[in-house]
């Protein structure tokens, strides 16, 4: 459900329609994990570039979106399409929790 809000937030949904989407969880919530997002986001942005260039020296440029919010999530999902060439086929989330130690929200350090 995270993986889907911050992908949603990403393309430029609002905080309101992000929590419409994500049935079951408060807005409270859901606004929590798009706030954190802004303040981690160019770390997230920065360690999943480096994790997606590690997994696939090849990959070019990690291609920019105008927000740090989309660039983060577009870092997420290049690492996590590397990591599925190297390594057989990955959910991104989940693969996302795991690279980053399930901290990838974490409010007492950057991932």
């Amino acid at each position: 459900m995270i993986g889907a809000a911050l992908t949603a937030r990403a393309t430029g949904s609002s905080i309101a329609k992000v929590a419409a989407r994500v049935v079951g969880v408060a807005f409270a919530t859901v606004r929590g994990w798009l706030r954190r997002l802004a303040v981690v986001a160019e770390g997230v942005r920065a360690r999943f570039t480096v994790l997606a260039h590690d997994l696939d020296p090849q990959l070019g440029p990690v291609r920019t979106t105008g927000s740090a919010a989309g660039d983060a999530v577009e870092a997420i999902g290049q690492a996590a399409r590397a990591a599925a060439l190297r390594l057989g086929p990955v959910d991104a989330w989940q693969f996302a929790a795991s690279a980053s130690g399930g901290r990838l929200l974490c409010n007492t350090s950057c991932p």
